[in-house]
């Protein structure tokens, strides 16, 4: 399955009212400023998308609305993240109807499983639905890492495209392509590596403050993909204390508080997490408005 996935594509945040509704206008809104921006694709229902947040009908409706502003501009992936292997294979087929050019997977939820286990559950749910898809590795926050030969194992899936590599390790990518060649295309998924990831061979960028400075974003990723190292290195600099809070336990109250000081969302989450709030709030938002003041031009 032949899929042309690459550039930035924001781990899109789900905007939510102050009373924890969803705001779908709102969602529509910021999706169009990141295609303004020049982002190649988005994805809905991630992390960052308080994927476990929303009933298993407001998936649907972020899938809807997303679909509905991208205008088949650009493809929209669904993040699949629940329990159980049966539950997220309802997840991706109810995501398919909605609408999605494809889905990133995550591993099951809670239950930590080995690499036996993930490899089985990546396998039956790309049996399951007939779309692209991406897995997300994130050993860091997940507690499952698929290691190249683990990969290796699932080639055999047509439908499994891609891989949101977020081990943390900046070898993996090179590990990947010694092992699996171009058979699975290659995203960053941890913002504070992404120039080294670049450079070592990924072709995508699934970032979280793209939400928030998406030109600066797609200027990154297209000076790195041209070569233009030092260029590139200059304006990693400027970014990189925000991409710090892409990493941090708080990243979807963090870049939520970024999008609104930017003026590409609001700050409101869906409980049990909060906005920020007395000191930690005022260091992070010292972050995000130095990074705002310097803010180069692109």
């Amino acid at each position: 399955m032949k899929v042309d996935w690459k550039g930035v594509m924001p781990a899109l945040m789900t905007e939510m009212k102050q009373d924890g509704s969803l705001d779908l206008p709102a969602t529509a809104r910021h999706i169009e400023s990141c295609l303004d921006a020049g982002c190649e694709g988005v994805i809905v229902l991630g992390t960052l998308g308080e994927n476990a947040s929303l009933t298993a009908d407001e998936k649907v409706e972020v899938v809807r609305c997303a679909v509905e502003a991208a205008k088949g501009r650009v493809p929209v992936l669904a993040g699949i993240a629940e329990y159980t292997t049966p539950f997220a294979i309802e997840a991706a087929q109810r995501a398919k109807q909605a609408g999605a050019d494809g889905l990133m997977a995550l591993p099951c939820m809670v239950y930590q499983q080995d690499e036996r286990e993930a490899v089985t559950h990546f396998r039956t749910l790309a049996r399951a639905v007939d779309l692209p898809i991406m897995i997300y590795n994130n050993p860091v926050a997940y507690k499952v890492d698929l290691s190249p030969e683990g990969f290796a194992a699932l080639a055999e899936e047509a439908n499994i495209v891609a891989v949101k590599e977020s081990s943390h390790d900046s070898r993996r990518i090179t590990d990947m392509i010694n092992r699996l060649g171009d058979r699975f295309t290659l995203f960053c998924g941890v913002d504070d590596l992404v120039l080294e990831n670049l450079l070592f061979g990924a072709v995508g960028w699934v970032s979280g403050m793209a939400n928030c400075f998406p030109r600066e974003s797609v200027q990154l990723y297209r000076l790195a993909r041209a070569g233009k190292t030092e260029e590139a290195l200059a304006l990693y600099r400027w970014f990189m204390p925000l991409l710090h809070l892409d990493v941090a336990v708080k990243l979807v109250q963090y870049i939520k508080l970024a999008n609104q000081m930017t003026g590409e969302g609001a700050e409101w989450v869906r409980a049990p997490r909060l906005p920020l709030a007395g000191e930690e709030r005022e260091r992070i938002a010292a972050i995000i408005q130095a990074g705002i003041d310097e803010r180069p031009s692109v």
